[in-house]
């Protein structure tokens, strides 16, 4: 059973987002490997939201409710967050509605902004993260590609995913009342991950021409000669060079503090890191006003309403095809066990007509032609019946007429759905 665990910018706040984006990416194999329960893991940690996707094993009624206990104090423990706070900020999604969920973030549609561009690459290296953590498994593997292949088909459809929909366009956007001119700002990026290109990017759309980095990892002249900038060595000396500053890194602690900034000087820093790369105190600052995130999630715009109904509409399309596919593929034992039954049957009749010699390479060839024909039928209603709901009618009927009780086996893991097999050959289907 799939459930997540579920806290965002709506329902939590970004002191309690910021701990969990550091702590709980890192706790997941810790969870899977001390719960009876949780089979799997995945942790989406961003800017504006905490999620937990888990794929759970229930053996016992409560194992739910066990595992997302577990779930809290796990995370809690890994990020420094008391799990009462925890506890009161996540929803949790049970069952089909983490798919519909998933597909919608990833599809940017729960973020700030909606359809932000960057949303569907954290939940892709959400995945890998947890690939190379050994904490995924087939039922995570299989939702969490079918979201990115959701969110690819969104952004084509539709014009919810458009260029200026991203966190940083948005927060350039506000800035744009106090950067009147931005060719002739001096701008400077301290950081060098996925938000910095996006930053250089946008900067440039809007004119940007003196644009300088800082890295404190030291990849600063890697990514200046990468994008044409300038790189700097000292922090202090490259923020008092500039008008605007613009923070986008992974590290933990402040790099911006009230020491490093010069008094008196009037300049614009915009905040776009999580956990947070600016100390607030630099808002206290003479000259500096301060642009974090929890000030730009607050001026997000309205979503142009037909695109995202357009897109909403495709993502429970796709949400709903993938349930019925799940139901198909969790048949696919009976329908094995019943192909299986038939075909031991027939193979032990032409045994015993061949002791008899009354058996004919021909005579075989037609009989197992016909053992495919006669279980084509049932094949189909199996995926017709799954589709409706309707599996456990399927069960019942294989043990009410040919007694067959070993239905429910695990499915392989490489699962196509139900399909028109006359071959006669019992494969999983």
């Amino acid at each position: 059973m799939l459930i997540c665990l579920t806290a965002s910018h709506q329902n939590a706040s970004f002191d309690l987002l910021e701990k969990l984006s550091v702590g709980a990416p890192t706790a997941a194999g810790t969870l899977v490997e001390s719960s009876d329960f949780v089979s799997g893991a995945v942790v989406l940690a961003t800017c504006n939201r905490f999620e937990a996707y888990l794929d759970v094993d229930e053996p016992l009624t409560a194992a739910s409710a066990v595992a997302v206990e577990a779930t809290i104090q796990t995370m809690s423990a890994a990020s420094g967050v008391v799990p009462s706070d925890l506890r009161d900020s996540v929803s949790v999604i049970t069952g089909d509605g983490v798919v519909e969920h998933l597909f919608a973030v990833s599809s940017g549609l729960e973020s700030v902004v909606v359809g932000e561009d960057e949303i569907s690459g954290q939940v892709r290296r959400a995945l890998e993260r947890a690939r190379d953590d050994g904490t995924t498994s087939r039922d995570l593997e299989r939702l969490f590609q079918q979201a990115s292949h959701t969110s690819r088909g969104v952004k084509n459809r539709t014009n919810v995913g458009g260029a200026g929909r991203s966190l940083v366009r948005l927060a350039l956007d506000l800035a744009q009342s106090r950067v009147t001119d931005w060719s002739q700002a001096r701008i400077l990026l301290v950081g060098t991950g996925m938000y910095a290109a996006t930053t250089v990017a946008a900067l440039r759309d809007r004119g940007a021409e003196s644009i300088g980095v800082f890295s404190a990892s030291g990849r600063a002249p890697w990514f200046a000669a990468k994008h044409q900038l300038v790189a700097h060595t000292d922090l202090a000396e490259a923020i008092a060079w500039s008008d605007v500053l613009i923070t986008c890194t992974s590290t933990t602690e402040p790099l911006v503090v009230p020491s490093v900034v010069e008094a008196g000087v009037r300049r614009l820093v915009i905040d776009l890191g999580l956990p947070r790369n600016v100390d607030p105190l630099v808002a206290r600052v003479d000259g500096v006003e301060l642009l974090d995130l929890e000030t730009i999630s607050l001026h997000a715009p309205l979503a142009e309403l037909s695109a995202a109904d357009d897109a909403r509409a495709l993502v429970t399309s796709a949400a709903a095809e993938f349930q019925a596919v799940a139901a198909e593929q969790s048949l696919s034992p009976a329908v094995v066990a019943l192909r299986k039954h038939v075909f031991d049957l027939l193979d032990a009749e032409i045994e015993r007509a061949r002791s008899r010699g009354d058996s004919s390479e021909r005579t075989e060839q037609a009989l197992r032609h016909l053992a495919g024909v006669l279980l084509h039928t049932p094949s189909v209603r199996a995926r017709e019946l799954a589709r409706e709901g309707r599996g456990e009618d399927f069960r019942d009927g294989l043990e009410a007429l040919f007694g067959l009780t070993d239905t429910r086996a695990s499915a392989p893991t490489a699962l196509r759905p139900l399909g028109d097999d006359r071959s006669g050959e019992a494969t999983a289907v």
